[in-house]
């Protein structure tokens, strides 16, 4: 068996955490619509590397931010699990061993393959506002927009969590292990504990109110309001009372009953802006099955989520408008390669800034942003030897009452991502989410909310603005979650893939997806990659590419060197063996057999 691959040796220092947040300060200022400021705020911090050599397997495979996440999972699929019962069991360990990243407080996107069928099946659960919620959620006394961390933390932030209900629903479709007993580990994790993390320790470090608020802070920090030590044996006896629960009674237990009672009364007694969540918004909430979308790239198919994500329609429209370019060729430390991927990305994020949002409250023009003569014009604007002066939206007939402009989106890349291949073939690429590093900062039995409201648009409504993005009643705000699966040319399924990192999403998987299909690199050394990410005219470039810093500022943009906090995990299926690669930023892991 493969086994935790990459946790205790962190190859580059915490010193990490500095330039990730400024390097992406110092990009705001030089944000301009469609893309503004709002939309890239500090993430969730880059914490050093660790030593990350990827994995092999023959039969199955699990790849996940943390080895205990991973190898639970690869110990359901060694009991002869589904895919989607691995994904229910990392999902609960996760939220205890990466808590500020996701768990059952938060939301999630699934993509499952099933072999038997060949069929994908898309599971949507994003959280939605409160049926009290409006446009006007996150707008100051004064009118104007509220501060970013004025706006995440506290009640008011809170969305009605979707990923149990989303975890039930494929579990009912495609699971084979009974639901009770995929809770088994997490629960004996909670009790017996885990050592506190390197990274876990780090972001508690940089957080700087969570110390602050109850029962967060006597349960992650020591009394004088420091982080407890590395290592420290971290139990969670609440958590594992609230997973019995829900094992034995359903996701219906979480959103009715005693659990729903105590979220409501943690989101309305927040000391910090309180919410108005209801257990009628609880009770109400249901996961939904949504089509796939999909489209060419190369010789493969690439295979996503559709809205309210952003994040596949992203993926595929920058796959399409980088076809017209020899990628293989230029080369994976070619300026003018990755110039290409920016300038990809700066056209599909002005489409995403006007059109995506969620598509049961509004008409999201899906189909016509797919359309490849539609990507054909759009392609011609890129050229190779120049940045565009501007990277507009395409005009696209929308039958909407509403005169749709621009928007922004503060979204947090605090979110995490695995990707699991059964013993049958069968596949999950799920990323999951509390949106902020710690959500709300709100703790409840065990588990944080998210913020996942400030998601929404809010900035644009203080400037009178009408958004698709807008906060709404019941409303799913819009995310850049791009779980993905590829198809070879026979249609074999080939690569499972996604990552964190907000906004940055669609260019983290981009990126990887180029490295491996048009670079021909294994998952791991495509993951292990150094990124280039553009951000309206800034570009932030890793330390291993600091050579082509001055070949994309000689093409017009402004660069900064700096690390991404990104956690792409995935395989790819060959002929005879499973290889798994998991992103050195984080504490990933691949395990199998």
């Amino acid at each position: 068996m493969v086994k935790w691959s990459g946790l205790v040796v962190r190859v580059k220092a915490i010193a990490y955490l500095a330039p990730a947040f400024w390097a992406f300060a110092f990009l705001m200022p030089v944000w301009s619509n469609p893309l503004a400021a709002q939309d890239f705020v500090s993430p969730e911090a880059a914490t050093g590397r660790y030593l990350q050599p990827g994995g092999t397997a023959k039969s199955f495979m699990v790849v996940a931010a943390n080895p205990l996440a991973a190898e639970a999972g690869a110990e359901i699929l060694k009991a002869g699990g589904s895919a989607i019962d691995a994904a229910i069991t990392v999902q609960l360990v996760l939220n205890i061993v990466e808590p500020q990243s996701s768990g059952i407080g938060g939301g999630t996107f699934i993509v499952h393959w099933d072999h038997a069928d060949q069929k994908i099946a898309t599971y949507d659960g994003r959280e939605v506002a409160p049926s009290a919620a409006d446009s006007r959620r996150f707008i100051a006394a004064d009118g104007s927009a509220m501060g970013r961390t004025d706006a995440v933390i506290g009640g008011r932030s809170v969305g009605v969590p979707g990923v149990l209900r989303a975890l039930e629903l494929a579990h009912r479709e495609h699971g084979k292990l009974p639901w009770a007993d995929l809770f088994a580990p997490a629960i004996a994790l909670a009790e017996n504990g885990f050592p506190l993390s390197p990274r876990l320790h780090d972001l508690l470090d940089f957080d700087r109110s969570l110390n602050e608020i109850e029962p967060a802070a006597s349960f992650f920090y020591q009394p004088d309001g420091s982080p407890k030590p590395v290592g420290t044996i971290i139990k969670n006896p609440m958590f594992a009372a609230t997973l019995r629960e829900i094992a034995s009674g359903g996701a219906g237990v979480f959103h009715s009953g005693r659990i729903a009672q105590d979220i409501v009364a943690a989101v309305t007694g927040a000391r910090v802006k309180p919410g108005d969540m209801t257990l009628a918004d609880l009770a109400a909430y249901r996961a939904v099955e949504r089509p796939p979308i999909c489209a060419s790239y190369r010789d493969r198919k690439v295979c996503g989520m559709g809205p309210p994500t952003s994040g596949g329609i992203g993926v595929l429209q920058t796959l399409k408008l980088l076809e017209q370019f020899d990628l293989a060729a230029l080369g994976p430390a070619s300026a003018k390669a990755y110039h290409a991927l920016i300038e990809a990305g700066r056209l599909v994020f002005a489409d995403r800034a006007v059109y995506i949002a969620d598509p049961d409250v509004l008409p999201v023009p899906t189909a016509a942003l797919l359309s490849p003569e539609y990507l054909e014009r759009r392609g011609h604007m890129i050229d190779l030897n120049a940045r565009m002066k501007n990277a507009p939206p395409g005009k696209l007939p929308v039958t909407t009452g509403s005169n749709w402009r621009t928007a922004e989106s503060p979204e947090r890349p605090s979110t995490s991502h695995f990707s699991i291949v059964d013993a049958e073939g069968n596949a999950v690429a799920m990323t999951t989410s509390i949106e902020a590093s710690f959500g709300s900062h709100l703790m409840v039995r065990g588990f944080m909310l998210n913020n996942t409201l400030t998601d929404f648009s809010y900035s644009d409504i203080a400037k009178g603005n009408v958004v698709a993005n807008a906060v709404g009643p019941n409303k799913r705000p819009r995310s850049s979650m791009a779980p993905t699966l590829v198809f070879d040319r026979d249609g074999k399924l080939e690569i499972v893939v996604g990552s964190p990192g907000g906004p940055a999403i669609v260019g983290f998987v981009v990126d990887t997806l180029v490295a491996m299909i048009d670079w021909n690199m294994t998952p791991q050394d495509a993951i292990s990659a150094p990124h280039v990410i553009g951000f309206g005219r800034g570009v932030m470039i890793e330390p291993d590419l600091a050579s082509i810093k001055d070949e994309l500022e000689a093409l017009g943009h402004q660069a900064r060197i700096g690390e991404f906090p990104s956690g792409i995990h995935a395989i790819r299926i060959t002929k005879d063996k499973l290889l798994g690669g998991a992103d050195p930023r984080r504490e990933g892991a691949v395990a199998g057999e």
